[in-house]
C-alpha cells in the first residue's frame, strides 16, 4: 500500500498506536528509506556541494512525513545516516555539520533560520515538522569546537554529534549527543556525551 507512493525509496512507514499513561495516547510513524549517497564520500567537500545530497534525502522524507501525518501519526522517526549517508571519515563528515544548540533556547530554525549561523538542514526539518504538524526525529550532525582544558576534547579540537528532535510546531525540542572516540588504529567506538529524552545510534568514523 505504502509502496505505491514511492516505492523505489520507502522501504517502510510502519504507524504504531502507543499507550502513554493511563489516558494519552500518541501514533508513530517509523520508516526507512534508500539513502542517496554522496560522489565522493572520502573527500572533503564544500557546503555547498554536501547539501546537494542531504536535500535530495529530505525531498524523500518530506513525502514520508506528508504520508504519516495524513495517516494520522504524531511522530516520526526517520533512519539513521538519512540525510548525508555513511562511510565518512571524521574530515570529510565535518561540511555536513551545523551547529546544534541546546533546546532551552526556544528556537523554532523554520522561522528564523540564521540565528545560530547557516543552518539549512535543521531549518527544511523544522519546516517539515511545523508544516505537517508532527514530531520529527532525525539523524543528522551537530558540531562543537572545545579547546586542551577539556581532557576529553579530540585533537582536532571539536566533539561531532548526532540526532535532534522538532516537535509539531517546528521548535527543536532535544537532541542526542552521541560521539565517536577514535584511535590511532583507526578503531572507533561509541561514547555518550550528553543524552536528552532521545535514543540513537552514533555514526561510525
Amino acid at each position: 500500500m505504502i509502496g505505491s507512493y514511492f516505492p523505489k525509496c520507502v522501504a517502510v512507514v510502519a504507524l504504531l498506536a502507543l499507550s502513554v499513561g493511563a489516558l494519552d495516547t500518541f501514533i508513530a510513524a517509523v520508516y526507512e528509506h534508500t539513502v542517496i549517497l554522496p560522489n565522493r564520500t572520502e573527500t572533503p567537500v564544500s557546503k555547498e556541494e554536501g547539501l546537494l545530497p542531504m536535500n535530495k534525502n529530505i525531498d524523500v522524507l518530506e513525502k514520508a512525513v506528508k504520508l504519516a501525518a495524513k495517516r494520522g501519526a504524531h511522530i516520526i522517526v526517520t533512519p539513521e545516516d538519512g540525510i548525508y549517508g555513511w562511510v565518512f571519515t571524521r574530515e570529510s563528515i565535518y561540511p555536513y555539520l551545523e551547529d546544534i544548540p541546546d533546546p532551552g533556547v526556544n528556537w523554532i530554525p523554520c522561522r528564523d533560520p540564521w540565528r545560530f549561523g547557516n543552518t539549512p538542514g535543521q531549518q527544511r526539518l523544522s519546516c517539515l515538522a511545523k508544516d505537517n504538524s508532527i514530531y520529527v526525529v532525525a539523524n543528522t550532525g551537530d558540531k562543537k569546537p572545545c579547546n586542551a582544558s577539556d581532557p576529553q576534547c579530540p585533537p582536532d579540537g571539536r566533539y561531532q554529534y548526532t540526532d535532534v528532535v522538532f516537535d509539531s510546531q517546528g521548535k527543536l525540542v532535544a537532541r542526542y549527543r552521541k560521539g565517536v572516540e577514535s584511535t590511532p588504529q583507526k578503531q572507533s567506538r561509541c561514547t555518550t556525551m550528553t543524552k536528552q529524552r532521545v535514543v540513537s545510534c552514533c555514526y561510525q568514523n
